[in-house]
């Protein structure tokens, strides 16, 4: 324990709780806004196929590209036969980009089920 901490009594506790839920508070927001920076509201600008091979972060193939977009996976406006991308509708993408674990997908299919099931009584 360093100096600046005190020992916590049961008396204390209220006070202590209190301090950590303000703590908490300041630390959601820091985090928040860090999360806007990086994944936020940046110029934005449009993209065709090879500046979005060049931008993203695992500089895929453009055969890749073309997969994702046929499989409706990537955010894309199509010009006639043109692809143009926007990058802040990529930058979403990529942020949010987290799959579901199984475990994930499974709980969500059975609460899925139980609603269901409850409904049909």
């Amino acid at each position: 324990m360093t100096s600046t901490e005190t020992k916590i009594t049961f008396e204390t506790l209220p006070q202590a709780v209190e301090e950590i839920k303000v703590e908490l508070t300041h630390l959601k927001g820091s985090v928040e806004r860090l999360l806007e920076l990086n994944c936020g509201t940046q110029r934005d600008s449009w993209m065709n196929i090879d500046q979005l091979r060049a931008y993203h972060p695992d500089h895929p193939a453009k055969s890749t590209i073309y997969e994702w977009v046929g499989q409706n996976r990537i955010p894309v406006h199509k010009d006639g036969k043109k692809l143009r991308f926007l990058k802040s509708e990529i930058d979403e993408w990529l942020c949010g980009g987290r799959n579901k674990t199984q475990e994930e997908i499974e709980k969500e299919a059975a609460e899925y089920l139980q609603r269901r099931r409850g409904g049909l009584r």
